[in-house]
């Protein structure tokens, strides 16, 4: 297991170095930024009246931009489970059936290794990839915020990475799932990538029509506190989540286990033969 791990770390290793980089430059820019629009004041709220009352809704968070949680919440932490959610989408998607669509994954399993070991080392090396990446920016608001204005202790800056890190998570295993039940990892990505932006334009939506407040509650951006973690983790909400996402990599690690490895290419449904099809076939033999 430990050489898969090691092995899922090195194919990742790009994409760890590209958005940890990408965000810890963005970061930097925000953490830049926040003391000048906390000295705006009551300027910020007479501005906030010209905004049109649908965008109010959608982004509720905006109104306390001047503020640290608001702020966190606003520039980052509102809209990261859907930028963060295409890497944990993709690479989740194609962490086994990659492999086997290009034809390699029948030929690592005839190396002594199991099916289990391959497949916890592998989300293994997921999970840390993902932890890597979140952590540098982390440490990319902790670091220059002692001049920003943020007055927030590492450990507050850490709180909102917590329900985010569970979020990614969460998807990140439904895209495994999905993967070794639908015919191609192309068609599980596209369809978590789906689900997962549906529910952030809900959640949003649900702020302006408060008739979609009780379907938004089965969501799972439902349970995500963003930058407002700062204040307090509601813990039953983050065990919640983490105990889903384990759910489903059970469930994932148990359909691998059952399921036939393709040489390569990708997969189909499998649908039964229609009763049309085998009198065609009936005549043509005869």
């Amino acid at each position: 297991m430990f050489a898969e791990f090691k092995h899922t770390m090195r194919r990742l290793r790009g994409q760890m170095i590209g958005w940890g980089i990408g965000l810890a430059l963005y970061v930097v820019l925000m953490v830049s930024f926040y003391s000048s629009v906390a000295r705006m004041g009551n300027l910020y709220e007479e501005l906030l009246k010209f905004y049109p009352k649908e965008m109010m809704g959608f982004f509720s968070s905006i109104r306390e931009i001047n503020t640290p949680q608001g702020y966190l919440d606003i520039y980052y932490f509102n809209y990261m489970t859907v930028i963060l959610g295409i890497f944990v989408v993709g690479a989740c998607a194609s962490l086994l059936v990659g492999d086997e669509e290009k034809g390699v994954l029948d030929l690592v399993m005839a190396h002594p290794v199991s099916r289990t070991a391959l497949f916890w080392g592998r989300l293994l090396g997921f999970v840390t990839a993902t932890a890597v990446i979140l952590l540098v920016s982390w440490l990319s608001w902790v670091i220059p915020s002692g001049r920003s204005g943020l007055e927030l202790t590492w450990i507050k800056f850490l709180q909102p990475f917590l329900p985010l890190f569970a979020e990614l998570l969460l998807f990140g295993t439904v895209a495994l799932l999905l993967s070794m039940v639908l015919p191609s990892g192309r068609m599980a990505g596209m369809t978590t990538g789906g689900l997962l932006i549906a529910n952030y334009l809900l959640i949003g939506l649900a702020n302006i029509n408060q008739d979609l407040k009780p379907i938004v509650k089965y969501t799972p951006l439902h349970y995500y506190q963003g930058g407002y973690a700062v204040s307090g983790l509601k813990w039953g909400w983050l065990a919640g989540l983490l105990a889903v996402s384990a759910i489903f990599a059970v469930l994932a690690w148990w359909r691998f286990q059952r399921r036939d490895i393709r040489v390569g290419g990708e997969g189909g449904w499998r649908l039964p033969a229609l009763p049309f099809r085998r009198r065609a076939g009936a005549g043509r033999e005869a």
